[in-house]
């Protein structure tokens, strides 16, 4: 059954596309770490009583509301009522938990409703995962998650997932790294004490082996700690450039200023964007905070966030201005204009665009592309002369076209203005100056007037 399952008065499973209705938070129970319950995105859980009727009226974890996930070789997953031991099933308007029998009508495939870039933490080593080119292995080594190495994609490959490197390649059991996906390189996903364990084909889990901790298959057939990690939000990670076309960075020393020609980790800053306020914090790969300092300047000495660290970001087309309680802040010695700043995106080469109604997709028989998809494709991020080129897995490139719709299949890069707007979302530009909006329909447009959350996406 591929359908996602829907909520209205009844459960059904017959909605044609992925919105919020179709969207369920898995919760673990905190006695049993065996038994989760099924959130709708009222706040109500789903339930199945001794006769097998199925309800999402409960608003507690009560008894009925209990669940076994009981995980299959293709990766599909089976639901068992804890009560009752009945499975859960049906098609379209006729669900019911009364099966004795796993059927094809008991077998559901799952979706990561969450945005599927982050970076990856193992709970025994407490280290993130990154790319190592040149030992050519995924690696599980790093204190903090930097730069594009550290990004990690899970890719959804009938009914189970791989794992995607910044560069495109997939991780297979083995621990090599394939440009092709295939059996050794999709996993099941299970999830034990809210943490996340990858099962291979073999039904061994992912690990960290060795001193530099090689992620790949290990021996065990049910997941411990060393099995076990944590998927993370990634954020985004930048580089500036000031007026006089260098870097800023803190190559120098603690104090910021605009005067490298060349990229590297001192010249790469973690913007961490606060929900409330949607104010920033810039953050170095050592793991401390900008923050101004008496005379005006800028140094990366704060350790912990404070009212000192926190800055506004004023999106101006393909340049941002800086600011510190309404003043303009300076990383050079010029003012006015050459204050502003050109800000490139360096961890999202891989770029997958989540909004309100569900993921952007190619359209199946058109140039056109839908904005309310349950799977998603991986579209390429390029960056030139302050703006940004996004390009489809046929080697095309998006562009508005006159109707004020988004099509994929441009001979020549159009250039876009990306704004970081909120935490976990951004929003994209026109060259006509308008948001690339998801239309009610489901289609991309390029017509947004106002900032809402039709024109965010989760990235």
């Amino acid at each position: 059954n591929r359908r996602p399952v829907s909520l209205s008065v009844q459960v059904n499973a017959s909605a044609p596309s992925l919105k919020k209705k179709q969207v369920w938070t898995l919760e673990q129970d905190s006695k049993d770490s065996h038994v989760v319950y099924l959130r709708s995105h009222l706040g109500r859980y789903l339930a199945s009583d001794k006769d097998g009727k199925v309800s999402c009226e409960a608003d507690s974890h009560i008894s009925d509301c209990r669940f076994l996930i009981v995980a299959q070789s293709d990766g599909r997953w089976v639901l068992q009522s804890k009560p009752h031991l009945r499975f859960f099933g049906g098609s379209r308007d006729y669900l019911s938990c009364f099966a004795q029998f796993i059927s094809d009508t008991e077998l559901w495939a799952m979706h990561l409703a969450l945005h599927p870039q982050a970076n990856l933490r193992s709970v025994a080593r407490k280290r993130y995962v990154r790319l190592s080119t040149e030992d050519g292995e995924v690696a599980v080594d790093m204190n903090i998650p930097w730069g594009v190495a550290a990004l990690l994609t899970l890719v959804y490959l009938d009914g189970k997932y791989g794992l995607k490197t910044c560069d495109s390649r997939f991780l297979s059991n083995d621990g090599k790294l394939l440009t092709q996906s295939g059996r050794g390189t999709a996993y099941t996903l299970e999830f034990k004490v809210g943490k996340l364990a990858f099962k291979d084909c073999e039904g061994k889990y992912l690990s960290p082996m060795g001193p530099t901790g090689t992620l790949r298959s290990g021996r065990c057939s049910k997941p411990g700690k060393d099995e076990l990690f944590d998927l993370e939000e990634s954020h985004p990670q930048v580089v500036l450039t000031a007026a006089n076309a260098r870097y800023v960075s803190i190559r120098q020393g603690v104090s910021l200023a605009a005067n490298q020609e060349d990229e590297t980790d001192m010249e790469t800053f973690q913007m961490e964007i606060e929900k409330e306020s949607k104010k920033c914090t810039f953050r170095t790969s050592q793991g401390n905070y900008w923050a101004l300092v008496a005379h005006g300047g800028i140094q990366s000495t704060a350790t912990e966030v404070s009212a000192d660290t926190m800055f506004s970001v004023e999106w101006l087309g393909h340049k941002v201005a800086l600011k510190k309680n309404g003043q303009l802040l300076a990383v050079s010695d010029s003012v006015g204009e050459d204050e502003l700043l050109s800000i490139k995106l360096i961890n999202r080469p891989m770029l997958i665009l989540r909004g309100q109604n569900g993921f952007i997709c190619h359209h199946k028989n058109s140039n056109t592309l839908d904005a309310s998809r349950s799977i998603y494709d991986i579209f390429t991020l390029q960056h030139s002369n302050g703006a940004y080129q996004i390009k489809g897995m046929t080697g095309q490139y998006w562009y508005v076209n006159s109707s004020l719709v988004v099509c994929s299949d441009g001979e020549v890069p159009e250039d876009f203005s990306i704004e970081l707007l909120e935490r976990g979302r951004l929003a994209i530009r026109g060259k006509n100056g308008k948001y690339l909006r998801g239309d009610p329909g489901g289609l991309l447009k390029g017509d947004g007037l106002t900032l809402n959350n039709s024109v965010l996406w989760e990235y």
